[in-house]
């Protein structure tokens, strides 16, 4: 695989969950080469430039085991809207909105996506040894888009009942449980 197929196939695949912009493939492609972990070949072509095919040798499979069979590292949460969220009392209210509507949008989008690439990829629910690991992905991102969706409508509500108060210092109560939702 060329670097510019592999950074189209992460931009469809792995990209969802793990972010790295092309140039950041090209720079993993030389250290991994250089390591001795893929080799690459030339492919002459004419009219246009030659390209790099790799491909992964023994020593990068074996690296690749050691690498997965790692413990991971449980994901944190760093997210300059729920920093703003948490001094509600002391910002505009208005920018909030528009940011958890943009938020919203984006979140129904992608659960949407998800969904499509599930029902395409995976109609049964069911995977083969080799595509489980995606099919369970798929199914986290899932259940992740929609629960975000579902805050995103919470937090919206609240904010719409906050300012539909005349002073800030009213109790907002919040619905507890899921929510109904147009996902």
């Amino acid at each position: 695989m060329t670097g510019y197929e592999l950074a189209k196939t992460f931009d469809a695949s792995i990209g969802f969950f793990w972010k790295a912009d092309h140039q950041q493939i090209y720079r993993e492609l030389t250290r991994l080469r250089d390591r001795g972990h893929i080799q690459g070949r030339e492919v002459v072509q004419s009219g246009k430039p030659n390209k790099l095919v790799y491909t992964l040798t023994p020593e990068g499979r074996a690296a690749l085991r050691h690498w997965a069979a790692r413990p991971s590292v449980p994901a944190s949460i760093k997210d300059d809207l729920l920093v703003r969220l948490y001094a509600l009392d002391s910002v505009d209210i208005e920018p909030l909105r528009t940011d958890l509507m943009a938020r919203l949008e984006h979140h129904r989008d992608r659960w949407s996506r998800y969904e499509r690439i599930l029902t395409k990829r995976f109609p049964q629910g069911t995977a083969t040894p080799a595509d489980l690991g995606k099919l369970l992905g798929l199914r986290l991102g899932v259940r992740h888009e929609r629960a975000v969706v579902e805050w995103c409508e919470e937090a919206l509500d609240a904010l719409s009942a906050l300012s539909a108060s005349a002073a800030r210092t009213d109790v907002v109560l919040l619905q507890d449980g899921p929510r109904e939702s147009n996902g």
